[in-house]
Formats: structure tokens, C-alpha cells, sequence
């Protein structure tokens, strides 16, 4: 089965790409990010003409974030699980494969502004919460995937100016440790399983040429616990829709199992 990531930077905006892209690539999931719509506003039968099912936290404006899958979903959680939070950041559900059980869990994760700031905190406090809630759900579904738009470059290769971004947003050590913490659960960078071409990135600014000039960051990340490891056959960034005409920031991320 093939999963994918996209944060779509409004599906209002690119809902055809979005359905461009399903024909072209017709993954098993789809997990969106940054929908900025309610969910009355979610396009849910026109991706159901596609052949989507649709879990849906959508929020007015701001964040938002979907699963779309090509089976029905089921026990669908909204945000992390004793957290308070009033934004729509995550959205997990369980997928029944031929294969077995898989937990999804998709995150549009903070982007924390700038370090020192209280949307600094808020995003420290977040990912730790985040953790802590993954540990239970790793113990409840043992194969699980955790994917979206994490706004954390793990890696100096994963920045196109690791040296000059230094400790900026994205950068700093607080943010990477998190990121790390993460991995240390037992889930595994399902990109860097394989070789992959150097300065790969799923992120370009629009302004001054960012995706021409390749000045971009991987910040859109798939993570799998240790029994899916195994069976992962790849792992790649699909740059095509960020060279379509009003694309999103982002590209899509796929991973198959």
C-alpha cells in the first residue's frame, strides 16, 4: 500500500490539485495538512466521486488536517489525547489491511515562530505532549505511521543553508531534540532508509525563486514504528505539483509498504 503526506496550504486553493494528483498517483492515503476550512466547508463528495473516504478536523481560516483513504477508517481520534489545544493539528484513524491493522496518525505540527517566543513554548509543549500520547498509542498499535508536516529539520542536509539558518525556526537544537525524542519511541525516518538524491527537500519559500533556486527544507516527514521497517519498499518526494500553476509551498511525500 502506498501513503502519502501533502500540506496542501488550502484545499480550497488546490483542491484540484489535489484530485489532479490522486489519478496520477492513486495512493491507498492521503493525509492533508492545512486545510484552513470547517469541516461543513470539506469537499467530502467530491473525493468521494474519487473514491475517498474522508476523516475530517477542519478548522475555520487556520491548520486543519484530513485523512483520505481509499478503505474505510475507523476509531478516529482529534488531537492529542489530554492536551488542551484549540487548534486542529492531528488527526489519527486505524486502517484495515490485508496485511493487518495500521494506526495513522497525521500532524500539522508548530511552527513555533521564532525560539524565545510563546509560540516557541507552545510548540515545545506540544511536541512533548505529542510524545507522550504516541507512547500509547506505539503500545496499543504496534504498526503505526506518523506523517505530515512536522516544521523540523532533523538534519543539516535537510536545510538548504544549514550553517547561515543555524539555531533559526526549524533549526534549533530544542526543536531537533524533540524530533529525536520521537525517533527514540522507536519510529524510524522512512526516507532515510534509502539512498536518496543530495539536497532533497519537500519545502520552497515562493519568494526569491525558492523553488527555482532550490533553497528549500525537508520538513514534511513520514516516521514508522519498528515492525512496519521491515516492509518498507520506499520512500520519496514527489517535486512535480510544486512546479504546477499556484501550487502549494509544499510537495507530497509517499511511502510504500
Amino acid at each position: 500500500m502506498k501513503i502519502a503526506t501533502w500540506n496542501v496550504n488550502s484545499l480550497t486553493a488546490r483542491l484540484q490539485h489535489v484530485l489532479d494528483w490522486l489519478v496520477a498517483n492513486p495512493v491507498d492515503v492521503l493525509c492533508l495538512q492545512e486545510l484552513k476550512m470547517s469541516d461543513d466547508k470539506f469537499p467530502l463528495e467530491v473525493l468521494k466521486a474519487a473514491g475517498y473516504e474522508a476523516a475530517v478536523f477542519g478548522q475555520k481560516t487556520y491548520n486543519g488536517v484530513a485523512i483520505l483513504s481509499l478503505a474505510p477508517v475507523r476509531d478516529v481520534v482529534k488531537n492529542i489525547t489530554g492536551f488542551t489545544d484549540e487548534q486542529s493539528r492531528v488527526i489519527a484513524a486505524t486502517l484495515d489491511t490485508p496485511a493487518g491493522e495500521v494506526r495513522v496518525v497525521n500532524g500539522y505540527f508548530v511552527n513555533g515562530q521564532a525560539p524565545g517566543t510563546e509560540k516557541f513554548e507552545y510548540k515545545m509543549g506540544w511536541l512533548r505532549a505529542l510524545r507522550d500520547w504516541l507512547r500509547e498509542e506505539l503500545a496499543a498499535h504496534p504498526n503505526l505511521v506518523l506523517l505530515g508536516d512536522f516544521n523540523i529539520v532533523l538534519e543539516d542536509r535537510d536545510s538548504f543553508d544549514p550553517v547561515g539558518l543555524a539555531e533559526t525556526i526549524h533549526h534549533t537544537t530544542e526543536e531537533r531534540d524533540q524530533f529525536k525524542a520521537l525517533l527514540k519511541l522507536g519510529l524510524t525516518d522512512a526516507f532515510r532508509l534509502f539512498d536518496q538524491p543530495p539536497k532533497s527537500y519537500s519545502w520552497w519559500d515562493y519568494r526569491m525563486l525558492g523553488y527555482q533556486k532550490n533553497r528549500g527544507l525537508r520538513i514534511d516527514h513520514i516516521l514508522v514504528s519498528e515492525p512496519l521497517v521491515p516492509q518498507v519498499k520506499s520512500c520519496v518526494i514527489d517535486r512535480v505539483p510544486r512546479k504546477w500553476e499556484k501550487p502549494s509551498d509544499h510537495a507530497p511525500v509517499v511511502l510504500e509498504i
